[in-house]
């Protein structure tokens, strides 16, 4: 029986499996996973999901299992950057021809772009989904690492809780295959997250020079458990962890409460919802051992389990649920990833093909997201194809409305 995915043999190294029958994967993700492979603490294979592209550290939509030992920088910056979705009683007929006010009003609720966030208005307090009642959950051990770290506490922390950030961040309004109206949105761990994944991977970095170890890739520096600075790793990447699901959590809650004021109407919002990461590594028992399973790009897609998979700002989005593949340690894509730098898709695309991409969708159309039009991104038809073993569809979305970072 002919195997969904593509497996390639590297010297020297476990074996890749690439489910990107389909689908065009650069030379240079395929060095990238190379290396990744050839490193003593890779546990099986290398799992790459269909929307495989380079990246900075390690390849983005890769799966990486490793015995005892983490990468930071195959964890990356941006940690536990992710999705979270909720379906709502809206209707697609509820709302509005002109959906800009809508589109202004949660520009204005959700601080996005370099902004910061301002403090919860005092009438919240401690409601759940607010500033501050996620930053109580996370204040604590976020002191306790400050003892150890003190240049943490200089970062933007609190002060980024309930933001949305740049570049692919956004959040959307989006309608299903039934005319449910669902709010979406894509963020991570903000500053303090990408503090804390640039101080440890340059501590892996010097780690590996000082006990001189020999890489394929020196951003694969990793800590092995038992070393100086691993139980600290382990410690500070699970707060950032849940910072992200907490910043989540907040942005969608004003999300909801800017669309009640602009459509003068009260709605349920969590129908059905989704928080998952695809930046991020949890400890996972596969193929006989227990292993620490990184998701650069990737989502979890255990058997049942709900996962989000966005297009673009032109594309369908989809609502998945995972059927536990072991060959891909029960992972997914995490997206239609990139098919073009920001730099190449700035060069290629003029503001025309920028709006003829987007017609439909009440966005941004200046040159400023020309690096995050649809054509810059792959096919998610073909990503989907691709993939059609690690889940099924539960929901397709399509974009009426998105904000962009």
């Amino acid at each position: 029986m002919e195997t969904s995915y593509l497996q390639e043999d590297v010297p020297g190294g476990v074996p890749l499996k690439m489910w990107t029958r389909g689908v065009p994967v650069e030379d240079e993700a395929r060095k990238q996973l190379a290396n990744a492979a050839r490193l003593p603490i890779v546990h099986s294979h290398v799992a790459a999901m269909p929307d495989v592209h380079f990246g900075i550290g390690a390849t983005v939509g890769s799966v990486i299992p490793t015995l005892r030992a983490i990468i930071p920088a195959a964890v990356g910056v941006d940690i536990g950057c992710g999705m979270m979705a909720a379906k709502t009683t809206l209707r697609a007929d509820d709302l509005p021809d002109n959906l800009f006010p809508l589109r202004s009003a949660i520009e204005r609720a959700v601080p996005h772009g370099r902004a910061t966030g301002a403090r919860d208005p005092g009438a919240w307090g401690m409601v759940p989904g607010t500033v501050d009642h996620a930053w109580k959950q996370l204040a604590p051990d976020f002191a306790a690492l400050c003892v150890d770290y003190p240049k943490l506490a200089k970062t933007n922390h609190r002060n980024h809780l309930g933001t949305l950030g740049t570049g692919n961040h956004f959040i959307e309004v989006c309608l299903d295959e039934a005319g449910a109206v669902w709010f979406m949105l894509h963020s991570g761990s903000r500053g303090v997250g990408n503090a804390i994944g640039r101080m440890f991977i340059e501590l892996a970095k010097q780690d590996a020079l000082r006990n001189d170890v020999h890489l394929p890739d020196r951003d694969l520096a990793y800590f092995a458990e038992g070393a100086k600075y691993f139980d600290d790793y382990v410690r500070a990447v699970d707060w950032a962890q849940r910072f992200a699901a907490l910043n989540r959590e907040v942005m969608m809650r004003r999300v909801i409460e800017a669309a009640e004021a602009t459509l003068h109407r009260r709605f349920e919002s969590h129908v059905e919802a989704v928080n998952c990461h695809h930046n991020y590594v949890q400890k996972e028992h596969h193929f006989g051992e227990d292993v620490y399973v990184t998701r650069k790009g990737a989502v979890s897609a255990k058997a049942g389990q709900l996962g989000i998979i966005p297009g673009s700002m032109g594309a369908r989005s989809f609502i998945v649920r995972g059927k536990g593949n072991p060959d891909s340690f029960h992972s997914c894509s995490h997206g239609a990833g990139r098919a073009m730098s920001r730099t190449e898709a700035k060069r290629r695309f003029t503001l025309a093909d920028h709006r003829l991409a987007t017609e439909g969708v009440e966005c941004r159309k200046d040159k400023d997201v020309i690096d995050e039009t649809p054509a810059a991104y792959k096919d998610i038809d073909a990503v989907m194809a691709a993939q059609h073993d690690l889940v099924e569809v539960v929901h397709t979305l399509k974009q009426v409305v998105c904000v962009k970072g």
